[in-house]
């Protein structure tokens, strides 16, 4: 309401229409009227979507759908359309209406609706995961409303040192990622070969840190209060393929998905055709819902045709592992799925964090026409936006983001492992990381402490 109150309003709208729909539904569901109760049902649903949806599509999507028909319009010979009026994108638009379309599904498959509105308010609009999520269930956090919460120690510290990490990932890594990834990008037809390369990978560390580091301060915050949101990331870039990858990278995104779109589309229990073309239809949306530009859909469609191909070749790699006796079970083996998956999700990104097509085709031509091995030797990464300080300290945080990952990905506990620890190595320890993250951390006229990537979907 600071940023525009105005977009508060909208979003008690969107809440009053799916709380009365999910009270009809709900009603219907227990109305023994057999084909008329379904009718009914369906029509609440409808309505729901319809308006919910529209919303959306007008403040997300207008500007877009204006510019492709005035394309088609110009093919014609036709007077473009030119509106008259400016549109601002209201902050968390798109994670508060999907948990609001799954709410509406989930009574239609026979959860029971939320009566009391308040409590239902707190469900859409519960600050920590309003503005990128984690996209919170139905049948996961509504309960957690109807508990009674008492203040509890190990909450706090565990949720505040969960927070402090998330701040550490964000100020850290994130935004000084981001002072190189903005300087090649806005400089792109100066770079060639590696150091494009560089840049993207750079985008893809920078974009896991910032959306990492604040679903761990949201999921910390809600932890202090004694609330459980979702987990949203499992060590994505341990991916060993485009699949997996998403079954690691916003896991409830990938959930909303799976549950909301694939399986009603009739999933993998089809014919071949019909499960390809359900996971196209997927990562379309998928691809759409990050942004109103046609560099997103195609991010997005790189990942389905990945997958596609995955499932088509698998029967031939798995013929070829056999007759040559390949271990797929090595470290060495899984290394190199890492690196193959890594490579296709990183070159993707391109797309992701390019404002247009054309200039993600000439930076694909440029990162393929010299690759210099000496840009790690002749100082030229110092050139692309981070002095040489700067530069060791994104390595060295990387190493310790990494180094954290691995220690989660072989099963530890980090935040039990050191509740174990004598309390002065504890404390030490945390005001060293509390030190670490206002000294390292980024500031200047160029910060913006607001500013969040995945607060712009």
């Amino acid at each position: 309401m600071a940023w525009n109150p105005v977009y508060a309003l909208l979003m008690l709208t969107s809440t009053f229409i799916t709380y009365t729909s999910g009270i009809l539904i709900d009603k219907a569901n227990k109305t023994s009227g057999g084909g008329n109760a379904a009718k009914l049902k369906n029509i609440y649903v409808s309505i729901s979507f319809i308006l919910n949806l529209s919303i959306l599509f007008f403040f997300k999507y207008f500007y877009f759908a204006v510019d492709n028909i005035n394309i088609l319009l110009s093919a014609l010979h036709i007077q473009l359309i030119q509106p008259k009026f400016d549109i601002i994108l209201p902050l968390g638009i798109s994670f508060y209406t999907m948990q609001m379309i799954a709410y509406i599904v989930d009574i239609y498959r026979g959860a029971k609706a939320e009566t009391n509105f308040i409590k239902y308010a707190l469900f859409i609009s519960f600050f920590p995961k309003l503005l990128a999520g984690p996209i919170e269930r139905t049948a996961t956090f509504l309960p957690q409303l109807q508990e009674r919460k008492y203040f509890n120690y190990d909450n706090l510290k565990n949720g505040l040192l969960l927070m402090l990490y998330g701040y550490f990932l964000k100020m850290v890594i994130g935004d000084r990622a981001a002072i190189l990834v903005n300087f090649v990008f806005e400089n792109y037809e100066a770079y060639m070969g590696l150091e494009i390369f560089v840049a993207i990978t750079i985008y893809s560390i920078q974009i896991y840190a910032d959306f990492f580091g604040y679903t761990c301060i949201a999921i910390g915050a809600a932890q202090t209060m004694g609330f459980t949101l979702l987990q949203n990331f499992n060590h994505p870039f341990f991916a060993v393929s485009v699949g997996d990858y998403w079954r690691r990278w916003h896991i409830s995104l990938s959930m909303w998905l799976r549950d909301y779109i694939y399986f009603p589309l009739g999933g993998s229990r089809c014919s071949k055709i019909k499960k390809y073309r359900n996971i196209l239809i997927t990562f379309f949306i998928s691809g759409l819902w990050h942004g109103a530009n046609w560099t997103f859909i195609i991010w997005g469609m790189i990942h389905g045709l990945s997958i596609i191909l995955d499932d088509i070749f698998k029967p031939v790699f798995q013929k070829i592992y056999s007759i040559f006796n390949i271990n797929t079970q090595c470290f060495s083996f899984r290394l190199f799925q890492i690196i193959i998956a890594f490579l296709i999700i990183n070159y993707s990104r391109l797309f992701f964090r390019a404002p247009d097509i054309e200039t993600a085709v000439i930076m694909t031509k440029q990162m393929f026409s010299v690759w210099n091995p000496w840009i790690f030797f002749d100082n030229s990464l110092y050139d692309m936006g981070l002095s040489r300080k700067d530069f060791y300290v994104l390595c060295f945080s990387i190493i310790i983001l990494w180094a954290v990952s691995f220690m989660q990905e072989k099963g530890i506990k980090i935040r039990e492992e050191l509740a174990k620890q004598n309390l002065v190595f504890r404390w030490i320890l945390y005001w060293i990381a509390i030190f670490g993250i206002l000294t390292f951390g980024v500031y200047g006229t160029a910060y913006n402490a607001n500013q969040f990537i995945y607060f712009q979907f």
